[in-house]
């Protein structure tokens, strides 16, 4: 490896591990991101931060504040609600798509995230609170399943990209949202199964929007 591919290689890793300490909340929403305090964190050059940074800000993810340099995206009751739709938007399309063209392997990748899914939910809610990290993961898997057969590659990185952001929503109301989740992602896979389009996309739209309002009651996010 050379050494521009080295540095390539780090910058990357370095951008994956901010990313996510934004959507998990370990950079808290407001937080300043000094340019010294992250050389400290995550040992990398000023030039990497600054370049990371700009990536950032073109996610929504951190928010350039003129020459007061960066800070850790807010969060709002608007933002939530804008991306909310967004991911709704973009997962029906390709959802109703997915159903229409998934074959044998799609149905198995479904069948498989579906199961370690449910799994886990089953682990949180007898109180294995520790399993929350997993069923983030778990999460997304699922729903990335259901729409993996959609045909489009950049209708499938749009989504990831509103659905992190979504997540961190939930990340920083901090609560799992219980059975009725759970029982979300049941209905929502048996119908994917059965190729029911309209009963797969209103499912959908009740999962999606419950989870706004899950937001808001736990008095996280002003109103």
């Amino acid at each position: 490896m050379s050494r521009y591919d080295l540095s390539q290689s780090v910058g990357a890793a370095t951008y994956q591990r901010m990313r996510q300490d934004i959507i998990a909340c370990r950079l808290r929403p407001g937080d300043k991101l000094r340019l010294e305090g992250l050389r400290e964190r995550y040992d990398a050059g000023v030039s990497t931060l600054r370049e990371i940074l700009s990536r950032l800000v073109s996610e929504s993810l951190v928010v350039a504040e003129g020459q007061k340099g960066f800070a850790v995206a807010p969060v709002t009751l608007q933002d939530l609600r804008e991306i909310a739709d967004l991911r709704l938007l973009l997962e029906s399309h390709a959802l109703a798509l997915s159903l229409a063209a998934g074959d044998l392997e799609w149905e198995g990748r479904v069948v498989a995230a579906h199961h370690i899914l449910a799994a886990t939910e089953k682990k949180l809610l007898a109180g294995q609170e520790r399993q929350t990290v997993n069923w983030v993961r778990y999460d997304f898997a699922f729903h990335n399943a259901l729409i993996s057969a959609c045909g489009s590659q950049v209708l499938l990185d749009l989504h990831a990209a509103t659905f992190d952001r979504f997540l961190r929503y939930h990340m920083w109301a901090a609560s799992f949202r219980g059975a009725g989740v759970v029982d979300d992602h049941q209905v929502l896979f048996e119908m994917a199964i059965a190729r029911d389009v309209d009963g797969a996309l209103t499912m959908l739209a009740t999962h999606v929007n419950s989870g706004v309002e899950h937001v808001l009651l736990t008095g996280r996010l002003d109103s």
